[in-house]
């Protein structure tokens, strides 16, 4: 299993670029997961539904299950938020992770750069940065693929992915 990141200021089109890119990587035969970072509280639950009435009375873990899919919410119960190799280690084995923020943790990123958002690049102070996906040419000697050449960003994000367990061996040891 190989890890990348993809990184870019919100509005950047990062979900926009992976809805691309996913089937994609699909049409190779590759069995892609997504861990997506969220800023703020999130909610996937329904109000007033019964996972979520369970998650409110205090359960730490609500599991639901159908035909169709399983979804495993866990409630932090303000123990702290866990670290990217941490959750790496609770997906299900498949060819690719894409890791959409979690900036600081030790995972390659190709950077997603739309001219319009008015953001600064990212790359020139973020080492983790190995290639960048943008609508413009960028001035820099990393690999450059044009948003719209999914085929091109989907090669550079498998050329820069890195294996699960260099993830997580940077993972600080439990003491």
């Amino acid at each position: 299993m190989k890890v990348i990141g993809l990184a870019g200021w919100s509005g950047a089109g990062k979900t926009t670029l992976l809805s691309r890119v996913i089937p994609c990587l699909l049409g190779r035969g590759l069995r892609v997961s997504v861990i997506k970072h969220a800023h703020h509280e999130f909610d996937v639950d329904v109000p007033g539904k019964d996972s979520w009435v369970h998650r409110q009375s205090g359960a730490t873990e609500v599991l639901v299950s159908s035909t169709r899919r399983w979804a495993l919410m866990h409630e932090l119960r303000g123990a702290d938020e866990p670290r990217l190799p941490e959750l790496l280690a609770k997906m299900a084995q498949v060819d690719l992770v894409v890791v959409e923020g979690f900036k600081r943790e030790p995972v390659n990123k190709i950077e997603v750069y739309r001219a319009a958002n008015g953001k600064p690049l990212l790359f020139p102070d973020d080492p983790r940065v190995v290639g960048i996906a943008s609508d413009v040419a960028v001035a820099t000697t990393l690999p450059v693929a044009h948003l719209d050449d999914i085929e091109d960003v989907a090669k550079l994000m498998l050329r820069a992915a890195i294996p699960v367990d260099d993830v997580l061996a940077s993972a600080p040891a439990e003491g």
